[in-house]
């Protein structure tokens, strides 16, 4: 890396303009927008009281910002999604500190992206002043989760994990029909029933995009993601004065799919969607119906991608269940680092 740029790191989004980070910002992926992590932090859905805390890379040549990268300093291993949890429970039994450690991430978002917003720039460029940076700081160890594949050879220390997500992607289909035309007779004959049966259920579905969303949609949705966390015994990542900011400044970027039973909500999915992708984050229901899951958060969301043209879906992390509905297995990847080390060795393996 040129010796002439500056490495700094923030700790408040605030510290650096809208503009400067989007004009770094060359993605269409709703997940990068500055408006994005700008809810997460003023929200407090991010915090270093919440276990989060800001530490963005911001990368500067002659008084110009030419790079930033999101980071986080991170207490636990909540809301990222690659798992790391054996490692910690490894250090902690053999009596050593495994956080705080440094993440380079979207909060709650295992979508993949190139997490650095540079032209200039190359990821691998960031490896040892970030190798730098843990150790004058005591932090031990980084991890860049989601992100693109680096194709250049890795430090000896550096190691890449590889995950599989289930993406649908749209091969120029007419309808919905046209889609399970590519389906056995079985997986096509099981699609249609899980479809049907919401009908025969009397369930009725509706979809609203960006403005067409209320306020008194988004409280329902509010109550089933919180609905979905509580029942597992977890509190909600998200709180509901984030949402209302993404609501209030993502304006084209927002699909909320509601259902219905005797003019009673009962169950939505909140997505996200950009030019050409559409990415199923959020689902909850009030009272449990055979396949709505399925309807809403998988089934509605091809027929969306078919009907404004965009190209792949990404419905969310896990669920080999989604192949018997036309996704398809997708690696991921990410990079870490790991300052001890006779950890090394074992976690590269």
């Amino acid at each position: 890396m040129n010796a002439d740029i500056k490495i700094n790191f923030i700790n408040n989004i605030d510290q650096i303009s809208a503009s400067h980070w989007q004009n770094l910002n060359n993605s269409s992926c709703p997940f990068l927008h500055y408006d994005f992590f700008n809810a997460l932090e003023k929200s407090h859905s991010v915090s270093a009281q919440q276990g989060w805390q800001a530490h963005h890379l911001v990368a500067i040549t002659d008084n110009e910002v030419m790079a930033v990268m999101p980071m986080y300093l991170k207490a636990h291993s909540w809301g990222e999604y690659v798992f790391d949890w054996d490692w910690a429970d490894a250090f902690k039994r053999h009596g050593i500190e495994y956080y705080p450690k440094l993440v380079t991430t979207i909060p709650f978002t295992p979508v993949s992206s190139d997490k650095l917003l540079s032209s200039q720039l190359q990821m691998n460029e960031l490896f040892d002043p970030l190798i730098a940076h843990c150790q004058q700081e005591n932090i031990n160890s980084w991890h860049i989760l989601y992100c693109n594949e680096i194709k250049t050879a890795l430090p000896e220390d550096v190691y890449q994990r590889n995950t599989v997500q289930f993406h649908w992607f749209n091969r120029d289909y007419k309808s919905f029909d046209d889609f399970l035309n590519t389906f056995t007779s079985r997986k096509r004959k099981n699609t249609r029933k899980e479809r049907l049966s919401i009908i025969e259920q009397g369930i009725n579905v509706r979809q609203l995009k960006n403005n067409e969303i209320t306020q008194q949609d988004l409280e329902f949705f509010y109550l089933t993601y919180q609905l979905t966390y509580l029942k597992r015994g977890h509190q909600p990542h998200l709180n509901y004065e984030f949402f209302r900011q993404i609501l209030a400044n993502m304006t084209d970027n927002i699909l909320l799919v509601i259902a219905s039973d005797e003019q009673e909500d009962i169950a939505c999915a909140l997505f996200f969607y950009d030019d050409s992708q559409l990415y199923g984050r959020y689902w909850g229901c009030t009272k449990h119906y055979n396949n709505l899951h399925f309807e809403l958060c998988y089934y509605r969301g091809i027929e969306f991608c078919i009907q404004n043209k965009l190209t792949s879906f990404n419905p969310g992390t896990q669920g080999e269940h989604k192949i018997q509905r036309g996704f398809e297995p997708v690696l991921t990847h990410s990079y870490h680092w790991i300052k001890h080390p006779p950890f090394k060795a074992a976690i590269s393996i």
